[in-house]
């Protein structure tokens, strides 16, 4: 099979590119999200959404006759077109300004800040950054920076990438079970179509994965709800989180965490039960 070929200079022709979409933060789809995690409580209307909750709203719909073959949207309308297969969410920095609160009509300006491509220990990997900003009332909360990450299909042979192992010092920790209807209620509550998360068959037979995977914003998510258990008072202004693995439904995993010192921030990591690490992140504490 021959590789893509990646015409970089086309591929930045979608620097600066934008689109904007408004919602409602509809307190049902909070308190579905809510149910999903596992978590105490709800917020009500009026009261601050949970960080990272945003990402339940402010779909991206397209017809049935325009989803790809990995159940994502065909390439090259708002995000470049990309010739390789596997896509996934690398990582994100953001920035909370102002309370987002459950009822409030959004807007989300969306833009692409930056294309990439570069030569990993895998094979060519294009990298996708962009820049988001959530307002209501003309009030910015919420900055983010969403990194996208694009690779091919593991060649016959290729030896695994070694996992890096996560560190053994946690305050905090909780064993997640990931089972396969855990990811498809994050899937429809995101309106993400990507097969990885749901079909068994397409992720271990086309994309060569041992299992479902586990989405890496739910991951994420569930690393900033571990922090609001144990610190319920604090005011997260900062997360960037990156991927460094990738985890399934054949298994349990962890999130964790500890707090700094100084208890202005906490390192937060997710790590399978080898205690190979999948995502590390830092909160930064108000």
């Amino acid at each position: 099979m021959s590789k893509p070929d990646i015409d970089l200079m086309l591929l930045r022709q979608w620097v600066g590119k934008t689109e904007t979409r408004s919602d409602v933060i509809n307190p049902a789809c909070a308190d579905a999200l809510a149910a999903t995690l596992d978590h105490p409580q709800a917020p009500a209307l009026g009261e601050a959404l949970p960080p990272l909750w945003h990402w339940i709203y402010f779909w991206t719909v397209c017809r049935q006759s325009e989803v790809g073959d990995d159940g994502h949207p065909r390439r090259g309308g708002f995000l470049p077109p990309v010739p390789l297969p596997r896509r996934m969410w690398a990582g994100g920095r953001l920035r909370f300004a102002a309370p987002l609160p459950v009822g409030a009509t959004a807007t989300k300006l969306s833009r692409i800040a930056s294309v990439d491509v570069k030569k990993g220990k895998t094979g060519e990997l294009a990298f996708v950054t962009v820049a988001h900003e959530i307002a209501y009332d003309g009030l910015v909360a919420i900055h983010e920076e969403h990194d996208i990450v694009y690779r091919d299909l593991p060649q016959p042979g290729a030896a695994p990438v070694a996992p890096k192992q996560a560190p053994t010092d946690a305050d905090w920790r909780r064993r997640i079970e990931p089972d396969p209807v855990l990811l498809f209620r994050y899937s429809a509550l995101t309106f993400n179509g990507h097969r990885i998360h749901y079909d068994r068959s397409y992720v271990t037979g086309v994309e060569g994965y041992p299992g479902l995977i586990v989405h890496g914003p739910l991951i994420a998510t569930l690393l900033v709800d571990l922090l609001g258990r144990h610190l319920p008072l604090a005011r997260l202004a900062a997360f960037s989180f990156r991927a460094v693995g990738s985890l399934f439904d054949t298994e349990a995993f962890e999130v964790c965490g500890k707090l700094s010192a100084d208890g202005k921030s906490a390192e937060l990591w997710a790590q399978n039960l080898r205690g190979e690490l999948a995502m590390q992140a830092q909160a930064t504490l108000t």
